[in-house]
């Protein structure tokens, strides 16, 4: 079994070989490991979009707004990751964002992954009949998880969700009024036998 370091070594050198910059090679690297550690077909998949990228025309989006269309050809999933990493934080505001004609969506995927963690926010995808939850680069939740993958989406949905608690402020109320039973009160006592307490300083 191929350890994930061999694995992001391995495809930041390919993707350099194919034609990115060390820098985005960089981060694909990163992406398609976090995809082979959730048990996603990353290798498989970038595998497949490289063979395409050969012989096949790809849009690069730079700049991501609310709606992104393409009117020609599909997006690269990787520059459109890329970008959406880097301009996480000025786009999060706009909470829905839509995209078509993307290539390869679960290698896009792994890159909002990461953009999750970077935010601190759970985010929403959804393309074809796939759903996930990304929650901050720790998990990836769906119920597709071993279906196959397509290599072309024509509309992808992504949701930014406020942080909020699952339970209600009586809920917490209740519960921390259990807790206050371990409080101890602070006394003189105490005071004295604390760590530290009656040492002599003698430089």
């Amino acid at each position: 079994m191929k350890s994930l370091s061999e694995i992001e070594t391995t495809v930041k050198r390919a993707s350099r070989a194919i034609g990115f910059s060390w820098g985005i090679s960089e981060e694909v690297g990163k992406s398609i490991r976090l995809l082979e550690l959730f048990g996603l077909p990353g290798i498989k998949n970038l595998n497949q979009y490289y063979k395409d990228k050969e012989n096949k025309k790809f849009e690069n989006l730079n700049l991501i707004s609310e709606n992104n269309f393409s009117s020609s050809a599909p997006f690269c999933p990787i520059i459109l990751g890329v970008s959406f990493l880097d301009q996480i934080k000025n786009i999060e505001s706009l909470n829905k964002i839509k995209f078509n004609k993307v290539a390869y969506p679960i290698i896009f995927l792994s890159f909002l992954s990461r953009a999750s963690e970077i935010i601190g926010k759970k985010i929403y995808i959804k393309f074809d009949k796939n759903e996930f939850l990304l929650n901050l680069n720790v998990k990836i939740s769906s119920n597709l998880m071993n279906e196959q993958f397509s290599d072309f989406s024509e509309n992808i949905e992504v949701i930014f969700f406020e942080n909020k608690d699952n339970f209600s402020e009586l809920e917490w109320q209740r519960l921390y009024k259990l807790s206050e039973n371990t409080f101890v009160e602070e006394n003189e006592s105490l005071k004295e036998n604390a760590a530290g307490a009656g040492l002599t300083d003698n430089d």
